[in-house]
Protein backbone atom coordinates (compact mmCIF):
# COMPACT_ATOMS: atom_id res chain seq x y z
CA UNK A 1 0.00 0.00 0.00
CA UNK A 2 2.90 2.35 0.70
CA UNK A 3 4.02 1.82 -2.91
CA UNK A 4 0.53 2.74 -4.10
CA UNK A 5 0.37 5.99 -2.11
CA UNK A 6 4.06 6.88 -2.20
CA UNK A 7 6.77 7.13 0.44
CA UNK A 8 5.58 10.54 1.58
CA UNK A 9 2.35 9.04 2.93
CA UNK A 10 2.19 7.66 6.46
CA UNK A 11 -0.10 4.58 6.66
CA UNK A 12 -1.29 3.37 10.08
CA UNK A 13 -3.62 0.41 10.79
CA UNK A 14 -6.88 1.67 12.30
CA UNK A 15 -7.65 -1.50 14.24
CA UNK A 16 -11.13 -2.97 14.23
CA UNK A 17 -12.41 -6.51 13.88
CA UNK A 18 -11.57 -6.95 10.18
CA UNK A 19 -8.10 -5.39 10.08
CA UNK A 20 -9.00 -3.79 6.74
CA UNK A 21 -9.02 -0.13 7.83
CA UNK A 22 -6.15 2.37 7.87
CA UNK A 23 -5.34 5.99 8.50
CA UNK A 24 -3.25 7.81 5.89
CA UNK A 25 -1.59 11.20 6.28
CA UNK A 26 0.47 13.38 3.95
CA UNK A 27 1.27 16.88 5.21
CA UNK A 28 -2.14 18.39 5.97
CA UNK A 29 -4.12 15.81 3.98
CA UNK A 30 -5.62 13.06 6.12
CA UNK A 31 -7.76 10.13 4.95
CA UNK A 32 -9.51 7.11 6.38
CA UNK A 33 -8.88 4.12 4.11
CA UNK A 34 -10.73 0.84 3.84
CA UNK A 35 -9.93 -2.22 1.77
CA UNK A 36 -12.75 -3.82 -0.24
CA UNK A 37 -15.57 -1.89 1.39
CA UNK A 38 -19.07 -2.28 0.01
CA UNK A 39 -20.48 0.04 -2.70
CA UNK A 40 -23.00 0.82 0.03
CA UNK A 41 -20.42 3.28 1.39
CA UNK A 42 -21.04 5.68 -1.49
CA UNK A 43 -24.74 5.94 -0.67
CA UNK A 44 -24.04 6.37 3.05
CA UNK A 45 -21.68 9.21 2.15
CA UNK A 46 -24.21 10.85 -0.17
CA UNK A 47 -26.83 10.69 2.58
CA UNK A 48 -24.46 12.37 5.05
CA UNK A 49 -24.49 9.39 7.43
CA UNK A 50 -20.73 8.71 7.23
CA UNK A 51 -17.83 11.09 6.51
CA UNK A 52 -17.52 12.14 2.87
CA UNK A 53 -16.18 9.62 0.37
CA UNK A 54 -13.18 11.22 -1.39
CA UNK A 55 -12.21 8.55 -3.92
CA UNK A 56 -12.24 4.87 -4.82
CA UNK A 57 -9.19 3.20 -6.40
CA UNK A 58 -8.45 -0.34 -7.59
CA UNK A 59 -4.99 -1.79 -6.92
CA UNK A 60 -3.05 -4.12 -9.21
CA UNK A 61 -3.96 -7.19 -7.10
CA UNK A 62 -7.67 -6.45 -7.50
CA UNK A 63 -8.24 -4.92 -4.06
CA UNK A 64 -10.39 -1.81 -4.02
CA UNK A 65 -9.57 0.97 -1.57
CA UNK A 66 -11.93 3.73 -0.56
CA UNK A 67 -10.80 6.97 1.03
CA UNK A 68 -12.99 9.07 3.29
CA UNK A 69 -12.38 12.35 5.02
CA UNK A 70 -10.54 11.75 8.26
CA UNK A 71 -12.79 13.52 10.73
CA UNK A 72 -11.24 14.73 13.95
CA UNK A 73 -13.67 14.26 16.79
CA UNK A 74 -14.75 11.76 19.41
CA UNK A 75 -17.10 8.85 19.88
CA UNK A 76 -20.28 9.61 21.77
CA UNK A 77 -20.26 9.02 25.49
CA UNK A 78 -22.91 6.68 26.86
CA UNK A 79 -24.65 9.65 28.48
CA UNK A 80 -25.04 11.33 25.06
CA UNK A 81 -26.99 8.45 23.51
CA UNK A 82 -30.34 9.84 24.66
CA UNK A 83 -29.90 13.00 22.59
CA UNK A 84 -32.36 14.18 19.96
CA UNK A 85 -29.59 14.08 17.34
CA UNK A 86 -29.09 10.34 17.83
CA UNK A 87 -32.83 9.70 17.55
CA UNK A 88 -33.16 11.86 14.43
CA UNK A 89 -30.17 10.32 12.64
CA UNK A 90 -31.37 6.80 13.36
CA UNK A 91 -34.82 7.75 12.05
CA UNK A 92 -33.20 9.18 8.89
CA UNK A 93 -31.35 5.91 8.34
CA UNK A 94 -34.44 3.77 8.85
CA UNK A 95 -36.45 6.01 6.49
CA UNK A 96 -33.86 6.24 3.70
CA UNK A 97 -35.05 4.83 0.38
CA UNK A 98 -31.61 5.17 -1.29
CA UNK A 99 -30.02 3.06 1.46
CA UNK A 100 -32.72 0.42 1.16
CA UNK A 101 -32.46 0.37 -2.63
CA UNK A 102 -28.68 -0.08 -2.56
CA UNK A 103 -28.74 -2.95 -0.03
CA UNK A 104 -31.42 -4.62 -2.14
CA UNK A 105 -29.27 -4.23 -5.26
CA UNK A 106 -26.39 -5.83 -3.36
CA UNK A 107 -28.51 -8.93 -2.85
CA UNK A 108 -29.72 -8.33 0.69
CA UNK A 109 -33.26 -9.36 1.60
CA UNK A 110 -35.20 -8.78 4.78
CA UNK A 111 -34.25 -11.06 7.65
CA UNK A 112 -36.94 -13.00 9.50
CA UNK A 113 -36.99 -13.90 13.21
CA UNK A 114 -37.38 -17.64 12.58
CA UNK A 115 -34.34 -17.70 10.29
CA UNK A 116 -31.99 -15.79 12.58
CA UNK A 117 -33.15 -17.81 15.60
CA UNK A 118 -32.33 -21.09 13.84
CA UNK A 119 -28.91 -19.71 12.98
CA UNK A 120 -28.33 -18.74 16.60
CA UNK A 121 -29.38 -22.18 17.82
CA UNK A 122 -26.73 -23.82 15.66
CA UNK A 123 -24.00 -21.41 16.81
CA UNK A 124 -24.39 -21.32 20.61
CA UNK A 125 -21.88 -23.48 22.46
CA UNK A 126 -23.24 -26.08 24.87
CA UNK A 127 -21.49 -24.58 27.88
CA UNK A 128 -23.25 -21.26 27.20
CA UNK A 129 -26.62 -23.02 27.08
CA UNK A 130 -25.99 -24.26 30.62
CA UNK A 131 -25.85 -20.69 31.97
CA UNK A 132 -29.31 -19.92 33.48
CA UNK A 133 -29.61 -16.39 32.02
CA UNK A 134 -28.64 -17.64 28.56
CA UNK A 135 -31.06 -20.56 28.77
CA UNK A 136 -33.89 -18.30 29.97
CA UNK A 137 -33.20 -15.80 27.18
CA UNK A 138 -33.24 -18.54 24.57
CA UNK A 139 -36.53 -19.91 25.93
CA UNK A 140 -38.06 -16.43 25.59
CA UNK A 141 -36.88 -16.17 21.98
CA UNK A 142 -38.36 -19.54 21.11
CA UNK A 143 -41.67 -18.87 22.86
CA UNK A 144 -42.26 -15.48 21.22
CA UNK A 145 -40.68 -15.84 17.77
CA UNK A 146 -44.06 -16.21 16.03
CA UNK A 147 -45.43 -13.09 17.69
CA UNK A 148 -42.93 -10.53 16.42
CA UNK A 149 -43.20 -10.82 12.65
CA UNK A 150 -43.77 -7.44 11.01
CA UNK A 151 -44.10 -6.10 7.48
CA UNK A 152 -41.84 -3.15 8.33
CA UNK A 153 -38.39 -3.58 6.74
CA UNK A 154 -35.71 -0.89 6.81
CA UNK A 155 -31.94 -0.64 6.65
CA UNK A 156 -30.61 -1.52 10.10
CA UNK A 157 -27.07 -0.82 11.28
CA UNK A 158 -27.16 -3.73 13.77
CA UNK A 159 -24.40 -2.38 16.03
CA UNK A 160 -25.51 0.97 17.43
CA UNK A 161 -22.96 0.88 20.24
CA UNK A 162 -21.89 4.35 21.37
CA UNK A 163 -18.40 3.62 20.00
CA UNK A 164 -19.82 3.72 16.45
CA UNK A 165 -21.25 7.23 16.77
CA UNK A 166 -18.74 9.91 15.78
CA UNK A 167 -19.16 13.57 16.70
CA UNK A 168 -16.75 15.66 14.65
CA UNK A 169 -14.98 18.77 15.85
CA UNK A 170 -17.30 20.85 13.67
CA UNK A 171 -20.32 19.25 15.41
CA UNK A 172 -21.41 16.79 12.71
CA UNK A 173 -22.80 13.46 13.88
CA UNK A 174 -22.07 10.26 11.97
CA UNK A 175 -22.81 6.56 12.42
CA UNK A 176 -19.85 4.50 11.21
CA UNK A 177 -18.81 0.84 10.78
CA UNK A 178 -21.54 -0.53 8.50
CA UNK A 179 -20.09 -3.99 7.85
CA UNK A 180 -23.00 -5.72 9.60
CA UNK A 181 -25.85 -3.76 8.00
CA UNK A 182 -28.96 -5.68 6.97
CA UNK A 183 -32.59 -5.18 6.07
CA UNK A 184 -35.03 -5.88 8.88
CA UNK A 185 -37.27 -4.60 11.64
CA UNK A 186 -36.07 -1.18 12.90
CA UNK A 187 -36.66 -2.58 16.41
CA UNK A 188 -33.29 -4.31 15.89
CA UNK A 189 -31.51 -0.97 16.32
CA UNK A 190 -34.03 0.80 18.53
CA UNK A 191 -34.31 -1.98 21.10
CA UNK A 192 -30.57 -2.45 21.46
CA UNK A 193 -30.07 1.30 21.92
CA UNK A 194 -32.87 1.73 24.46
CA UNK A 195 -31.92 -1.27 26.58
CA UNK A 196 -28.24 -0.33 26.58
CA UNK A 197 -28.42 3.42 27.17
CA UNK A 198 -31.85 4.84 28.00
CA UNK A 199 -33.57 4.54 31.41
CA UNK A 200 -36.96 2.92 30.95
CA UNK A 201 -38.84 5.96 32.24
CA UNK A 202 -37.33 7.95 29.33
CA UNK A 203 -38.25 5.48 26.58
CA UNK A 204 -41.46 7.29 25.62
CA UNK A 205 -39.63 10.60 25.40
CA UNK A 206 -36.82 9.17 23.24
CA UNK A 207 -39.27 7.41 20.93
CA UNK A 208 -41.19 10.65 20.49
CA UNK A 209 -37.95 12.26 19.27
CA UNK A 210 -37.52 9.34 16.87
CA UNK A 211 -41.15 9.56 15.75
CA UNK A 212 -42.65 6.36 17.13
CA UNK A 213 -45.14 5.35 19.82
CA UNK A 214 -44.25 2.76 22.47
CA UNK A 215 -46.88 0.09 21.86
CA UNK A 216 -46.99 -3.37 23.40
CA UNK A 217 -46.09 -4.83 20.01
CA UNK A 218 -43.00 -2.62 19.79
CA UNK A 219 -41.97 -3.53 23.35
CA UNK A 220 -42.03 -7.21 22.48
CA UNK A 221 -40.11 -6.77 19.22
CA UNK A 222 -37.45 -4.63 20.90
CA UNK A 223 -37.01 -7.11 23.73
CA UNK A 224 -36.75 -10.01 21.29
CA UNK A 225 -34.06 -8.43 19.16
CA UNK A 226 -32.17 -6.99 22.13
CA UNK A 227 -31.93 -10.49 23.60
CA UNK A 228 -31.06 -12.02 20.24
CA UNK A 229 -28.25 -9.55 19.59
CA UNK A 230 -26.90 -10.01 23.12
CA UNK A 231 -26.76 -13.81 22.73
CA UNK A 232 -25.17 -13.49 19.31
CA UNK A 233 -22.51 -11.14 20.74
CA UNK A 234 -21.90 -13.43 23.71
CA UNK A 235 -21.09 -16.29 21.35
CA UNK A 236 -18.87 -14.05 19.19
CA UNK A 237 -16.83 -12.81 22.17
CA UNK A 238 -16.47 -16.36 23.46
CA UNK A 239 -15.15 -17.52 20.08
CA UNK A 240 -12.54 -14.73 20.24
CA UNK A 241 -11.60 -15.63 23.86
CA UNK A 242 -12.78 -12.21 25.02
CA UNK A 243 -14.23 -13.54 28.23
CA UNK A 244 -14.55 -10.26 30.13
CA UNK A 245 -16.76 -8.79 27.40
CA UNK A 246 -18.69 -12.07 27.22
CA UNK A 247 -19.37 -12.04 30.96
CA UNK A 248 -20.46 -8.40 30.89
CA UNK A 249 -23.00 -9.23 28.20
CA UNK A 250 -24.27 -12.25 30.15
CA UNK A 251 -24.86 -10.03 33.17
CA UNK A 252 -26.69 -7.57 30.90
CA UNK A 253 -29.22 -10.25 29.99
CA UNK A 254 -30.84 -9.71 33.38
CA UNK A 255 -32.07 -6.24 32.43
CA UNK A 256 -33.27 -7.33 29.02
CA UNK A 257 -35.20 -10.22 30.51
CA UNK A 258 -36.66 -8.68 33.63
CA UNK A 259 -37.05 -4.97 33.01
CA UNK A 260 -40.27 -4.10 34.81
CA UNK A 261 -42.66 -2.61 32.26
CA UNK A 262 -44.64 -0.32 34.54
CA UNK A 263 -46.40 2.42 32.61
Amino acid sequence: MENFFGDDWRIIPAGGATGEAYYAQHDEQRLFLKRNSSPFLAVLSAEGIVPKLVWTKRMENGDVFTAQQWMSGSELRQSQMNSERVAKLLKKIHSSRPLLAMLTRLGKSAIHPETVLQSLLTELDQDLLEIPLVAESLTFLKDTVNAIETDVATVCHCDVNHNNWLLSEDNQLFLIDWDGAMIGDPAIDIGTLLYAYIPYEQWNEWLQLYGMVLTEDLRLRMKWYALFQALDSIQWHKSKFRFQEMNNLIQGLERRLHLDYIS
